[in-house]
């Protein structure tokens, strides 16, 4: 089951940590989450998943910054999120969708226990400028039916900035 609007204000402070909170940014069972002033993209056009692919940083400026397609842009939210006992995931709001653009490829899934900011992947189908403070996307709370094991100790649990793919650490095994 997916948690109410007001379920999810219930829970705040315990069971649910969203820094900073907005309670105009609750929807009927959702929460919008805004992007934060900073994009990262790959240094290379073509990744390796065995490899560390080293990346750098974008500022947004006050007056936006134009995506292009065919390229990622990693993004995160200005939002810190931590769950104790849902599993939280992560879907664009459809205003931005109707503009074409994707804010994950495929990585909208959390654990129960994850702590951090979001790590957007971002991605349009045509040129599109963005601004830092939109809501860009909205979080969503599951219950978890029998006990759960929580993500604890994660290559992305507690993290701070914009996460670039870690999956080359899988292949140091």
């Amino acid at each position: 089951m997916i948690l109410s609007g007001r379920e999810i204000v219930r829970h705040m402070g315990e069971e649910i940590i969203i820094d900073p909170f907005d309670p105009k940014k609750v929807n009927p069972n959702s929460y919008n989450l805004t992007l934060a002033d900073e994009l990262m993209v790959y240094d290379h056009h073509e990744l390796d998943m065995k490899k560390k692919n080293e990346g750098h940083l974008l500022h947004i400026p006050e007056e936006g910054i134009v995506l292009q397609p065919n390229k990622l842009y990693l993004g995160r939210t200005r939002e810190y999120t931590k769950t104790k006992c849902f599993v939280p995931m992560l879907e664009g709001r459809s205003s931005i969708g109707r503009l074409g653009l994707f804010i994950h490829v495929t990585a909208g899934f959390g654990d129960v226990g994850f702590s951090g900011y979001w790590t957007l992947e971002m991605f349009c189908v045509q040129p599109i400028r963005i601004y830092a403070g939109v809501e860009i996307c909205q979080i969503y709370f599951h219950t978890v039916l029998g006990e759960a094991d929580s993500y604890n100790g994660g290559k992305y649990q507690n993290n701070q900035g914009i996460q670039p793919s870690l999956l080359y650490k899988d292949f140091e095994k």
